[in-house]
């Protein structure tokens, strides 16, 4: 008799078996990390037999990638078209810092494995990226440029501090994904379950842009 394993797939049940195998392996990442998830585990939350799963991504490694990519392909398209954009910088900061949370709350596994993929299979991930994304090193460094260009402008002006394009985006970054990275560690330390580390995350929304431009000042 002809099974889901047997079967030859056809193209609509391909994409079907796929993305239930994606938001599964999201699911269980999100509960186990990628170091911790099983891919049984993953398996059964997608409803499909391990020797699907198997002939959909082969390994844990390339299962991994593919949910990084699905998340990498959400994320940074907005946040690369927040930066190019003309949006007073204030603003600019503001959508930044609440596009990134949004995104990654959703997805809070994703910077750990980002960091871990950076130490051991940079070019991996690097080249995943590139292509899913079609964003060559000049098309990311072009972009620099028109940030630079208005943090410029804005020392001109006495308004800001001179500031590399790169170290305002480093600094943003750097304090927008900490709390995620570091979330075991604050929801032990201040006590925070699910809803108050919501909460904090609302906070952090509303509270960073202005810090950050502060910071800035003159």
């Amino acid at each position: 008799m002809e099974n889901e394993t047997t079967r030859r797939p056809t193209a609509a049940r391909d994409r079907d078996t796929e993305r239930r195998i994606l938001e599964a392996a999201h699911a269980v990442f999100m509960r186990r990390g990628t170091a911790g998830a099983r891919m049984q585990e993953i398996a059964e939350e997608a409803g499909v037999n391990q020797a699907l799963l198997h002939y959909y991504f082969r390994t844990k490694d390339r299962l991994a990638t593919a949910v990084f990519l699905m998340a990498v392909t959400r994320v940074l398209p907005a946040v690369l078209a927040i930066v190019a954009s003309d949006l007073p910088l204030d603003a600019k900061l503001e959508r930044f810092v609440a596009t990134y949370i949004d995104e990654i709350r959703q997805r809070p596994f994703i910077p750990a494995y980002i960091v871990s993929e950076l130490h051991h299979h940079p070019e991996r991930l690097l080249g995943a990226a590139t292509g899913a994304l079609d964003t060559a090193p000049s098309g990311f460094r072009a972009r620099l440029d028109g940030l630079q260009a208005q943090l410029d402008a804005g020392a001109a002006a006495g308004e800001l501090r001179p500031m590399s394009a790169l170290q305002f985006l480093v600094n943003t970054l750097s304090l927008t994904v900490f709390p995620f990275l570091a979330q075991p560690l604050l929801r032990f330390g201040a006590g925070l379950d699910d809803a108050a580390f919501d909460r904090f995350l609302e906070e952090r929304k509303k509270d960073l842009p202005g810090f950050i431009m502060r910071g800035m000042r003159p």
